[in-house]
């Protein structure tokens, strides 16, 4: 891996960290502890041993560099940086030299004292137009955001393959009804059904636990991208599709999905997720036992809670709380683009 791919990762890493608003940083490591870089960086090197890791030989020197390099367009001493981080003069040595075990801690006192954030310190720099258009974005709250992207996905052509309205992509957390709905609205469109879980699966050619044990959670990301672009590729005509309740969490691959499929949002009460969810014997989601209904129910509206504002992002909902099968499929025939 380029040393460029190594401090862009962690650039990602460290965003998710300290809680920045960027919420496009893609989220390489999930279980993350603060401390050293490098003591992390081993540390996951021994949990995931197939995980490609950036070369912590290329990544401390890059990373003095572009210390030494602010610190110069700042027009600051090392000792002067030393004074307004609190950081010993000798420690910003070691590390300008390529030396240092950088904390984040140490990192987020350098990046103040320079008056940037730590991704400015990790990441390239922007082109000036793009930079340009950044400081117009942040000004933006996050519907006006959705209106943007939408905007500049039509006018400039990131809406994917044409068709995007024939392919029908259904949302929500376990228990909704979305396979059962998709099902039938398939049959009744004469086009394919398909559950992205299980064709994540065929992607990677393994079940889903071995593709976390093996990949991590960024492993698994790529090959739910990947398994998205392959089923609008092969199904250009139209399909219809159900995906697991988490992939709104992942901005990236929520903006692949929401530019190539026609996404719904099949809506469900807390109550009726659960009992659907107990019918199926199934409360994997929720992280509990059939007996702690409780429990899982609270998760239920902490879930639902936290996605609410992700899965209102939706071309569509369909509400099925308190609706049979047959009047919920009529409400999501009317809710998709006709056939045609």
């Amino acid at each position: 891996m380029s040393t460029r791919g190594g401090l862009a990762e962690w650039s990602a890493w460290l965003g998710f960290m300290i809680g920045a608003s960027l919420e496009r940083c893609s989220k390489l490591l999930d279980s993350a502890s603060s401390g050293s870089i490098l003591q992390s960086r081993s540390t996951a090197t021994r949990t995931h041993p197939m995980t490609m890791e950036p070369d912590e030989r290329t990544i401390l020197p890059e990373l003095g560099a572009r210390v030494r390099s602010w610190r110069a367009r700042r027009g600051m001493t090392r000792k002067q940086l030393a004074g307004d981080s609190g950081l010993s003069e000798r420690f910003l040595a070691d590390v300008e030299s390529g030396k240092g075990n950088v904390s984040i801690n140490s990192l987020d006192a350098a990046a103040r004292a320079l008056h940037i954030t730590i991704q400015d310190l990790l990441q390239d720099p922007p082109r000036p137009a793009l930079a340009r258009l950044q400081g117009v974005l942040a000004r933006l709250d996050d519907a006006q955001l959705d209106a943007a992207y939408a905007l500049l996905a039509s006018n400039f052509g990131l809406a994917g393959a044409q068709g995007r309205e024939r392919r029908i992509a259904l949302v929500g957390l376990r228990g909704a009804g979305k396979t059962t709905l998709g099902e039938q609205l398939a049959a009744q469109r004469g086009v394919a059904f398909v559950e992205l879980d299980r064709e994540i699966e065929r992607e990677a050619g393994t079940s889903m636990n071995e593709i976390l044990l093996l990949h991590g959670q960024a492993g698994f990301r790529r090959y739910e991208r990947r398994a998205l672009l392959r089923i609008a590729e092969q199904h250009a005509e139209g399909v219809v599709m159900t995906t697991g309740g988490s992939i709104v969490s992942e901005r990236e691959t929520f903006d692949v999905l929401q530019s190539h499929f026609y996404c719904v949002w099949i809506k469900a009460s807390p109550e009726e997720h659960m009992s659907r969810v107990v019918a199926q014997g199934d409360m994997r989601p929720f992280g509990t036992t059939q007996g702690a209904t409780g429990e899982a129910l609270d998760d239920i509206r902490r879930i639902l809670s936290s996605r609410e504002a992700l899965y209102a992002r939706a071309d569509a909902v369909v509400d099925t709380a308190a609706r049979s099968v047959r009047q919920s499929l009529k409400d999501l025939e009317r809710a998709v683009p006709g056939v045609g």
